[in-house]
């Protein structure tokens, strides 16, 4: 029988998925707006740059005040692809070495490993949906990364609502699961 897989076994797909968007994003489209509103192509890559340059820290056990400020700002400067790279190959050697009993010191408060890895796991895909939105990409993503996106998108965005993290859902036709996720998170398939 197949194990089902967790947000720690999917993270490299979809990390895989997120990284093919960047390096195919126009040099003129850096500047583009996203389905994130108050963010431009450059500033979500910067974002998801900066939280992958956080995890091995946190998977360590560093707290954020101990992390401090330092990926405050622009991160990825002119080099977003390579930025990107070093990023994520620290991120992903940081997870498959973090202990599945570890808590994880996040801005919410402590969480298990697992919960930090849900949370990863949707700010990738979801933000991989919006980067190829931007910048005239393939849309489509891993169908069992979305599933399991998903499910987890399905039981927290509702405690979610009404904080700064999604906007309203929006309603969807139809049940193709990745438009149903784009639309909980409050975006227009």
């Amino acid at each position: 029988m197949a194990t089902r897989p967790t947000a720690r076994t999917l993270m490299p797909r979809a990390a895989r998925l997120f990284g093919d968007r960047v390096h195919g994003v126009p040099a003129d489209l850096w500047k583009a707006r996203t389905p994130c509103t108050e963010w431009s192509v450059h500033d979500l890559v910067n974002h998801v740059v900066a939280e992958h340059l956080w995890a091995p820290h946190l998977l360590r056990g560093e707290t954020i005040s101990e992390v401090g400020d330092r990926y405050d700002g622009d991160v990825i400067g002119d080099e977003p692809a390579t930025r990107w790279a070093a990023a994520i190959d620290d991120s992903l050697a940081a997870w498959a070495g973090a202990s599945d009993d570890l808590s994880v010191h996040l801005s919410m408060g402590d969480a298990p490993v697992a919960e930090y890895a849900n949370q990863m796991l949707m700010d990738l895909t979801v933000h991989a949906w919006d980067l190829a939105q931007a910048a005239g990409l393939p849309d489509r993503l891993d169908p069992d990364v979305v599933e399991y996106v998903w499910e987890y998108a399905e039981q927290v965005v509702p405690q979610w609502q009404g904080t700064s993290i999604f906007a309203p859902p929006v309603k969807v036709a139809g049940n193709d699961r990745q438009d149903q996720l784009i639309g909980l998170t409050g975006r227009h398939p």
